[in-house]
């Protein structure tokens, strides 16, 4: 009890944002201020409910959260698949590519820590929120982001460490539940798909340009939910593809988000909260930084003015190699770059001799004048992820229908690529699976899709093959150990009701 790391402050933990009480924008990216604020003389006002809402985005950031040299949450999660490489400095990034991790390891309590943050906020503003006298229709509204924080919060501690403590009202050092015992994984589902569908009818905007939660952002976060039941650990089958299908279609069907023309989009400060991007995580320079271009960037290039240039995640070459002949995602400053000029001295090309992720590159941040953190948005959720939801789980109850076509081979046109046509059952299943990993590529998909699938992408043959059998670019086979991150060390030794993950 006496460290902050344990679940037992976590779970008592009250962090809401004091500062700017509008719901704007920038109103969840300013820090967040821990002054001493306790529930009873706090949830009295409109204003305070607002605050308190805001203030659960703010645990959102714990996926960018740097740990140490080229550590974060989100690295880790593409490091695990061995579809990348690292700063060779980084010993726990090479643990995760090696599969030689310990318990202790820090990139795998910032999430544990940071969700059950976000939730504990979350439950205290569902309890508190409903007893404040405002206009009912915002009440409902501010409630409904609650419940979808509370929810997205759940399904990545679910999926990254398997059965977890299932807490859903603020706890104190006198409540029974202070050292909570795990809940089973389905029991974390179906509290998921309840806040969901709590938040579905909670009256929010269908998109919402300043970056809160959407309906569409409801509806996709239930769609991926719904093809995850379908598939492990679950295996709940056709019924739950059905639902994923249906709730991805009616995202499609609203046509409220389109495609980029050009996949400059996905990196540029004009296009962020617009056309395909359903939700992100939001930033804005001098307000909120980040160091995702900075991770990114090849280590010590010298092209930008980047506090650091730190190479933490660089797609290994068989990965690009993967793509079909012509794909433009491929082609130099689409999703990727492997030269760029020098920083000092605009005429001289640097060339890398590798490649680097320009999907998440940074223009304002070259040359001498330019930004020294990126302030990109992380995305959790865009319009191609919710398309290829439909094309596979339509797929595993009707076969490859006209619909689930056009859903791939609009994205597959955009890569300049020809659509696809033809095809049985398994072999659409395959093609979707596949540009789930070219599409989505190194935006945390492709972990949690080796988890519900037991699948691993044959960078070399272009298949799918057994994720127990297959060894990887690295070296490596996955084991049933790395199916889950390990429970925090800390917190086992804080909980003797908490046990440890097989393997760990």
């Amino acid at each position: 009890m006496k460290s902050s790391n344990k679940i037992v402050n976590t779970l008592i933990y009250f962090g809401i944002l004091v500062g700017s009480l509008s719901t704007s924008c920038n109103d969840f990216l300013n820090e967040q201020n821990k002054s001493a604020i306790t529930q009873e003389n706090y949830f009295t006002t409109a204003k305070q409910a607002e605050a308190a809402i805001n203030g659960i985005y703010q645990n959102l950031y714990s996926l960018q959260t740097v740990l140490l040299y080229g550590e974060a949450a989100w690295v880790s999660l593409e490091l695990i698949v061995g579809h990348a490489t690292t700063l060779g400095q980084s010993l726990y990034n090479n643990g995760l590519i090696q599969h030689d991790n310990a318990t202790f390891e820090p990139q795998f309590q910032v999430l544990w820590n940071g969700f059950y943050n976000g939730i504990a906020n979350a439950n205290l503003s569902i309890m508190n929120i409903p007893r404040i006298e405002m206009d009912d229709s915002y009440k409902k509204k501010l409630m409904g982001e609650a419940y979808f924080l509370r929810a997205l919060y759940y399904y990545y501690l679910v999926r990254l460490y398997g059965d977890i403590p299932l807490i859903t009202e603020p706890i104190n050092y006198s409540s029974p539940n202070l050292y909570p015992e795990k809940n089973k994984t389905e029991e974390i589902y179906e509290l998921i798909i309840k806040d969901l569908k709590t938040a579905e009818e909670s009256g929010l905007p269908f998109i919402d340009t300043n970056g809160r939660v959407s309906l569409s952002a409801i509806k996709s976060l239930l769609a991926s939910v719904y093809l995850t039941m379908a598939g492990e650990p679950l295996k709940k089958g056709n019924e739950y593809f059905l639902l994923a299908a249906k709730k991805a279609e009616e995202i499609i069907d609203k046509k409220s988000h389109s495609l980029f023309s050009e996949y400059y989009h996905l990196h540029d400060r004009a296009h962020k909260i617009k056309g395909e991007f359903i939700f992100q995580i939001q930033y804005k320079y001098g307000i909120r930084d980040n160091n995702i271009t900075e991770m990114v960037t090849p280590d010590k290039i010298g092209i930008s003015k980047l506090s650091g240039e730190i190479g933490a995640l660089i797609p290994r070459d068989e990965f690009i190699n993967s793509y079909e002949e012509g794909d433009l995602r491929t082609k130099e400053k689409q999703f990727f770059f492997t030269n760029y000029p020098s920083r000092t001295n605009t005429n001289n090309i640097i060339e890398f001799g590798e490649h680097a992720l320009y999907k998440f590159w940074l223009e304002e941040a070259a040359g001498v004048n330019g930004d020294r953190q990126s302030d990109l948005n992380w995305t959790i959720f865009r319009l191609p992820e919710i398309m290829l939801i439909y094309a596979e789980a339509s797929n595993e109850v009707n076969g490859p229908t006209d619909k689930a076509y056009e859903q791939i081979n609009l994205i597959r046109n955009r890569a300049g690529l020809n659509p696809l046509q033809n095809l049985n059952k398994d072999e659409f299943r395959e093609a979707v699976w596949k540009e789930r990993y070219h599409e989505l590529c190194f935006e945390n998909k492709a972990y949690f899709d080796i988890q519900r699938t037991h699948k691993a992408y044959n960078l070399k043959n272009g298949h799918f093959e057994d994720i127990f059998s297959y060894t990887n670019e690295s070296g490596v086979k996955f084991t049933k150990q790395y199916m889950l991150w390990p429970i925090p060390q800390s917190e086992i030794d804080a909980n003797p009701k908490l046990t440890q993950n097989e393997g760990w």
